[in-house]
């Protein structure tokens, strides 16, 4: 049987991560973040945003390499696997920049589905921006509306996950499975 499998998404610096480790520190199988990676990468070779600079290149390794994760996923021996966004967040960042994407992208989203969605909402007093993280406050609240809009029209419906101790998040997430 396979796994079921949970998406955790939001905008930048609203926790995703940390609840991914804190669910690795509790056994449960996860599949990290790929994009802070790509950007690393990307910056090695003197690229300082790729996402800004070539956001189709960019949006398209995602693509490959969160698929990749999902098929990973289904041959994993776990009840529950759980992934640091999903497919529809890309449409999603496409879609926020006013970039025009192919039909490729649409048809991995329609094509590759999760079972449940759990959205972190934006939360100032963890906000904070780095080298590969540099939204604004202001624009991560409308990453959140561009995330919200591309999951519901995908079919998912959304979980919302309040702000708090990660261990009262982890809580609710599990307990909401």
């Amino acid at each position: 049987m396979k796994p079921k499998k949970i998406v955790l998404i939001g905008g930048p610096a609203t926790g995703k991560t940390t609840l991914i480790e804190a669910l690795k520190a509790r056994g449960h199988q996860c599949m990290e973040e790929i994009s802070r990676q790509i950007t690393i990468d990307a910056q090695k070779n003197g690229v300082k945003q790729l996402f800004l600079e070539d956001p189709i290149w960019f949006s398209q390794q995602l693509l490959d390499k969160r698929k990749k994760q999902f098929f990973e996923s289904e041959a994993l021996d776990e009840d529950v696997v759980f992934f640091d966004r999903g497919l529809p967040d890309i449409v999603a960042y496409l879609d926020y920049i006013k970039t025009d994407f192919g039909k490729p992208f649409i048809a991995a989203c329609e094509n590759h589905k999760y079972d449940e969605v759990f959205i972190l909402p934006p939360w100032k007093k963890i906000h904070k921006t780095d080298n590969e993280r540099y939204e604004s406050f202001e624009q991560l609240m409308i990453i959140h509306e561009y995330l919200e809009k591309w999951y519901h029209r995908f079919g998912y419906n959304l979980i919302e996950v309040a702000p708090g101790a990660v261990e009262d998040r982890i809580e609710f997430i599990l307990n909401s499975l």
